[in-house]
């Protein structure tokens, strides 16, 4: 079987590993803080806070940045569920903004007519988490344009989009946002294990993130309450989490990172052949803007048949008896039971409803043998054709 994704774990990154187990720390080390130094290096951030997943990053991110219960946040219709609940473990109310159908992405069109209306009802959302879908950047000029007309913060989900670059920029280098969210989940771009990072170039929001990781506890003298005579360890000054990453996830972050440029070119190259190979079959791809290079962590394919009629879902049966594992990312997040429970209605956002419909993710990782490429493009060229 083919999966749609698959991490790539080679001898240095065992080695890796090996030395922190045969180390004096498996926790609270020094690897941690290794990792965060070079993950910032190459995105060009001042600070990275490393957790144990980049769902608790969105959480503390959300957080910091004083999301609260009676405050509105907004996020992409279309992405992993995580992208919406880490605003509601803060108590505040979500709302969704549709998703340009070419790019997958938040439509910046769409977002700024809502804008409109929800300023006309004085409902303005306090922050906007914006996903990079699949690996490929989002308008993030319009949007930052956008924040600072409207004064909400934003948050750049960005876990399918290490090693991505807009405008020239690596993204996570928060040129237009507040806070950048990595993820190191075994399918992504690298991985850790488990684990995740917030990126950021505020020295306060990092400062707040760590507190907030690691129970809210602080070792620093100058920031303890109690000033007395009597030495202290620690104090814990704020409710936090328990959400820390490990020196043994660490390591293998760290050593990961070192393939990260290869890593993303073996995805580009394999996602140019597929595009070489289905120009000329009915399905659409995801657009590619010339401002945006993608980490592709995901390649989405929309089938339908030359009578224009939707195909997807037997393409996925057909491909599974072919033993390729494809995937649907994602149903649109307000269609999930517990949202329409929250009263949402996912035709109040067609964009994300059509693409739902008509989207299947492909194979796609830097450890694909040639022959798996192959047996992908013939079999997706066999259903169509």
């Amino acid at each position: 079987m083919i999966p749609y994704g698959k991490h790539l774990i080679d001898e240095d990154d065992i080695a890796s590993v090996i030395s922190v187990l045969r180390s004096d720390f498996l926790t609270q080390g020094e690897m941690v803080p290794q990792f965060e130094r070079a993950v910032c290096a190459r995105v060009g951030a001042r600070h990275g806070v490393a957790v144990n997943s980049a769902t608790s990053a969105l959480h503390v991110a959300c957080l910091a940045l004083n999301l609260s219960p009676g405050d509105i946040f907004w996020t992409s219709s279309i992405s992993f569920v995580a992208s919406a609940n880490c605003g509601l473990y803060c108590g505040a109310t979500v709302d969704f903004v549709d998703i340009d159908p070419k790019t997958f992405n938040i439509s910046v069109d769409l977002l700024e007519r809502k804008l409109i209306i929800a300023e006309a009802l004085g409902k303005l959302p306090k922050l906007l988490i914006v996903v990079h879908m699949a690996g490929l950047s989002c308008d993030m000029v319009s949007i930052r344009a956008l924040g600072d007309r409207y004064g909400f913060s934003i948050i750049e989900d960005a876990s399918h989009a290490l090693g991505g670059r807009y405008l020239n920029l690596p993204i996570g280098s928060c040129q237009y946002s507040d806070i950048t969210i990595f993820s190191f989940h075994p399918v992504k771009i690298i991985t850790s294990g488990e684990g995740g990072m917030a990126v950021t170039n505020n020295d306060l929001l990092a400062r707040e993130m760590q507190l907030l990781r690691s129970h809210g506890i602080t070792r620093d003298p100058t920031e303890m309450v109690e000033k007395s005579r009597q030495p202290v360890c620690y104090e814990q000054i704020t409710l936090g989490f328990n959400y820390r990453m490990t020196d043994i996830h660490a390591a293998i972050g760290l050593s990961q990172l070192n393939k990260l440029d290869s890593f993303v070119t073996r995805r580009n190259d394999i996602a140019n052949i597929y595009l070489n190979r289905f120009a000329a079959l009915p399905l659409s791809t995801q657009r590619r803007d010339t401002e945006s290079y993608s980490a592709y962590h995901l390649f989405i394919i929309q089938p339908y048949y030359r009578d224009g009629s939707r195909s997807r879902d037997l393409m996925l049966q057909h491909l599974l008896s072919k033993g390729i594992i494809c995937n649907i990312h994602y149903r649109p997040i307000m269609a999930h039971p517990y949202f329409n429970s929250l009263g949402f209605d996912v035709n109040d956002y067609p964009n994300a409803l059509h693409y739902y419909q008509t989207s299947l993710s492909i194979p796609i990782f830097p450890g694909m043998a040639e022959e798996e490429i192959t047996l992908c493009i013939d079999s997706v060229t066999d259903f169509l054709v």
